[in-house]
């Protein structure tokens, strides 16, 4: 039986979806067809992913006051620690048109005060005793002027505390990767990545000279996601590549969190062997597919979750269709 797994959502949102009929355009006065509003926010995603395959899991989540009513209606509620703070929660909107398309905006990050990141610190650490992994995913809101360190996450754990995963970007990404201690596993995307190492990444090859780079500053495990090219994942044990064919491409909001949280299932905390990593890979890239066929940001079901195809030690000039530069 997998351990629990705690999540840190530091920015909460409301995730409202829009489909329009025909392709979005510009400028352009356009009545939606649909309209679905959901609790979300990185960690909550990953928590609702991993609610869906029956492994135990808390997410803390830092909310706006105005909005608890609406999370506390949530199908996910029962899994929810919230961290109130005043105001209301931000809103990201996807719009969805019926070429397939999703054009996101997320709405800007507020600050929280010092005490509100302390008590999602704090409910972090109360939250994972017996658990394997925390996962501290999305944007950090900027805490007295500075942002949000994971640092300070990995010291409320505490060392003989479960792992620690990592899927943020921006400056939070940047300081988490120059002083990295205590992270297991960092889960950048190609462009993140490319922006980490300060170069362009066009092939195969290119990202794992990346990840390697990032796993020489001290991560344990670095899993990118990379778009339609699948999931890389480079550890000490092996390199994996492993792709699956999405069912359908209906809204791909939400894909790399749904990716994260089969990743952490297929470890099944055994980060140390290469068929661990096989398999992690493997079912990382079979949710993230899935999660792309359905209409909303989590994934609510594994029901017809493709198969994906693994390689071991890929071929380093294969090209990617989606370099990051």
């Amino acid at each position: 039986m997998i351990a629990p797994i705690v999540t840190l959502t530091a920015a909460g949102a409301i995730d409202a979806t829009y489909r329009v009929p025909g392709a979005l355009e510009r400028g352009a006065f356009v009545r939606a067809s649909g309209c679905e509003r959901e609790l979300s926010g990185k960690g909550v995603n990953v928590s609702g992913a991993l609610s869906a395959a029956g492994v135990p899991t808390s997410a803390v989540v830092v909310l706006g006051e105005d909005d608890l009513p609406f999370a506390r209606a949530s199908p996910l509620a029962g899994l929810l620690r919230i961290v109130p703070v005043p105001g209301a929660t931000r809103v990201n909107i996807s719009v969805i048109d019926s070429e397939g398309a999703t054009t996101k905006v997320n709405a800007p990050t507020p600050g929280i005060a010092t005490a509100a990141w302390a008590e999602a610190c704090s409910a972090v650490a109360d939250a994972s005793a017996g658990a394997g992994w925390v996962v501290v995913s999305g944007t950090l809101p900027a805490v007295g002027g500075a942002t949000a360190r994971i640092a300070d996450v990995v010291r409320a754990v505490g060392i003989a505390g479960p792992r620690i995963a990592v899927d943020t970007s921006g400056a939070a990404l940047a300081d988490a990767a120059a002083e990295p201690a205590g992270i297991a596993v960092m889960k950048p995307n190609t462009h993140e990545l490319a922006e980490l190492v300060g170069r362009s990444l066009r092939s195969v090859g290119d990202v794992v000279s990346a990840a390697r780079e990032l796993r020489a500053r001290g991560v344990g495990i670095v899993f990118t996601s990379m778009g339609a090219d699948g999931v890389l994942v480079v550890g000490d044990a092996a390199v994996v590549h492993a792709t699956a064919p999405a069912p359908a491409v209906v809204n791909t909001a939400g894909a790399g969190d749904a990716s994260l949280a089969g990743f952490l299932v297929g470890l099944e905390d055994d980060p140390g062997r290469a068929d661990a990593l096989a398999r992690a890979a493997a079912t990382a890239a079979a949710w993230g597919a899935l999660s792309v066929a359905q209409p909303t940001t989590i994934l609510s079901s594994l029901a017809g979750a493709p198969r994906a195809e693994v390689t071991r030690d890929p071929d380093p000039a294969l090209r990617l269709t989606e370099p990051a530069g």
